[in-house]
């Protein structure tokens, strides 16, 4: 059985990878695309607010026993 800590710490880890993975996606494709480092900057950052953190959390949920 898995401690309320514990499922708070592995939905904020879950919530920082996914956050990681949409910045460093959001980066390359933005100068793939030839914005220069602060459009493409912009582009990562926007990409971190359209992280689906409801998802991460119904995720988070379904490990719960």
């Amino acid at each position: 059985m898995e401690s309320t800590g514990d499922a708070r710490l592995e939905l904020a880890r879950a919530v920082r990878d996914a956050c990681i993975r949409a910045a460093k996606e959001g980066y390359e494709n933005a100068a793939i695309s030839g914005l220069c480092e602060d459009g493409a900057l912009e582009a990562a950052l926007s990409a971190i607010h359209m992280v689906d953190l409801e998802a991460l959390v119904r995720g988070a949920g379904e490990h719960d026993d």
